[in-house]
């Protein structure tokens, strides 16, 4: 039976993040008629520290917080290609996110899709932008829950059969009203108490875990000797020189493709201005600071001798914090990550149903549809979301919503030339876009499930690994520039460009002042 503190602890957490999505509306309300800006985008208000707080809760997901460490847990080094991928994100988001901020607030645009339709006037193409989304993050939603049941069983917290179900549909439909009614407010005022809850709960097993072993050189140390001895190939904790491209190339595509997610970028439109955007960029290192000590904690397990289940590397942490800790502190970190499924969760369905509204529903069945009605139609599908969510990890093995998440980093991947390229230049064709796209989404499925629904694919004669979304893109866009090009000489005419942006890379000179400084 699981510690009555601890317990009590943990529905203390999850009851405060409760009352807090109560209190949404409360953030800047607004007395603008609905509209799906104000469901979906909380009207672009929300200044540096609510937006920090909503896009770092929304990309550090549940789930990332139990994987890295569990990852680290059965295979050392390469586990934490994650923290050099979140470093690589703050720098791409200070640029492109600001700019595609800049050209979404200023057309009124809410998705991806609706700047892809404005940048290329093809419709086509903006629909497989949003449905690529949609099918990409609707796995990840699904994992959100997987991170909970695993956390909380692996603590005891989590009742077995009929109850541990309906605690999970509980936890599920509080947050899908709260979603219901308040729209993004709600995850971002319960992201406050995630930073609160994850930031002060890690800070206490680290401290804990260090006590013990009597500091982190210790901790390496009883991991290497623990990892040596598994017999696993590729288990240590330096990497070995023939897992580095994979390394590498794993870190920089799951980089560029985080941005590519419906999710993060409603989290970053809804700032109040690029300037907001940019001071988020520059501060998203600190979340990334705690995914690097969540990994850490994952050769903690390893050193002190927890025994996951096997197939269940995941539990490694929340079986080391049961141990480590008093119930009180145990049950503030179950109660964290369980809060930490909720705020992405939230944004995922929101961003699935503000892409089918926008690029799908008003674009090919009711185009004149009233602002109202995009809102209502909106918070359906986004309760649908969540129903499906549930419906998925009790009606599939874990493995399968595993496997589909890996499939969706390789997938979303597949829509950066039509984004953030475009960004930049609109020299390319929006039919060679869509060429390259569908050449891309096919190669990428084709090599991961070639390799057993493995993101790492062997070429060169089995001598080089690298990441199977990267050398999809790379093909993706080879197809979209020479398809261009074709396209060009044929003279088949594209759409009109709606976004006053640049058709062609431009470099910027400063500007001559005619003064002299002698």
């Amino acid at each position: 039976m699981a510690d009555v503190a601890m317990t009590a602890t943990f529905l203390a957490v999850i009851g405060g993040a409760s009352l807090l999505a109560v209190t949404a509306r409360r953030l800047r309300p607004s007395d603008r008629l609905p509209s799906l800006e104000g469901w979906a985008l909380a009207d672009r208000s929300l200044g540096p520290v609510w937006t920090w707080l909503l896009l770092g809760g929304t990309i550090f997901t549940a789930y990332t917080f139990t994987a890295v460490p569990g990852l680290a847990y059965g295979n050392g080094a390469p586990a934490f290609f994650a923290v050099p991928y979140t470093v690589i994100v703050c720098p791409l988001a200070f640029v492109l996110l600001t700019r595609l901020w800049e050209v979404a607030r200023r057309h009124g645009y809410v998705t991806a899709g609706d700047f892809v339709r404005g940048r290329y006037g093809s419709a086509p193409l903006a629909l497989v932008v949003a449905l690529t989304g949609i099918l990409a993050t609707m796995p990840y939603l699904a994992l959100q829950l997987l991170g909970i049941r695993a956390v909380l069983t692996a603590g005891g917290v989590y009742p077995r059969g009929v109850a541990g179900d309906l605690v999970m549909v509980a936890l599920f439909a509080g947050l899908a009203v709260a979603t219901y009614r308040h729209g993004l407010r709600a995850p971002a005022v319960i992201s406050a108490l995630k930073a609160v809850a994850v930031f002060v709960s890690l800070t206490a097993v680290c401290w804990l875990v260090l006590r013990r072993f009597g500091g982190p050189g210790a901790v390496f140390e009883g991991a290497a000797a623990r990892l040596s001895g598994t017999g696993v190939e590729g288990s240590a904790l330096l990497l070995a020189p023939e897992q580095q491209p994979a390394y590498a190339t794993l870190a920089l595509g799951s980089a560029l493709a985080l941005l590519m997610y419906p999710h993060v970028l409603t989290a970053g439109f809804a700032a109040d201005g690029p300037r907001t955007v940019r001071k988020v960029a520059v501060a998203l290192p600190a979340w990334t600071a705690l995914l690097a000590l969540f990994g850490f904690l994952g050769v903690a397990a390893l050193a002190s001798g927890v025994r996951a289940p096997e197939g269940g590397a995941e539990a490694a942490v929340p079986m080391l914090v049961d141990r480590l800790m008093p119930g009180p502190l145990a049950g503030l970190v179950f109660g964290a990550i369980t809060v930490g499924a909720l705020v992405p969760a939230a944004v995922m369905s929101i961003a699935a149903a503000t892409g089918f509204v926008r690029n799908v529903y008003v674009e090919y069945f009711q185009p004149t549809a009233t602002p109202k009605r995009q809102v209502r139609i909106a918070k359906m599908v986004s309760l649908t979301a969540k129903v499906g969510a549930v419906a998925f990890v009790f009606g599939l093995r874990d493995q399968d919503a595993i496997n589909l998440q890996l499939l969706g980093g390789v997938w979303i991947l597949q829509i950066f030339p039509a984004v953030a390229v475009g960004l930049f230049t609109g020299r390319l064709h929006p039919r060679a876009l869509l060429a390259g796209w569908g050449v891309g989404m096919v190669t990428g499925t084709f090599l991961v499930v070639r390799e057993g629904f493995s993101s790492i694919v062997l070429l060169g004669g089995g001598s080089l690994e690298i990441y199977a979304g990267l050398l999809a893109l790379f093909l993706n866009l080879t197809v979209a520039v020479l398809g261009t090009t074709v396209l060009e000489r044929l003279g088949v005419p594209r759409g009109a460009d709606a976004t006053d942006l640049p058709s062609r890379l431009t470099v910027r000179r400063r500007p001559e002042t005619g003064a002299s400084n002698s």
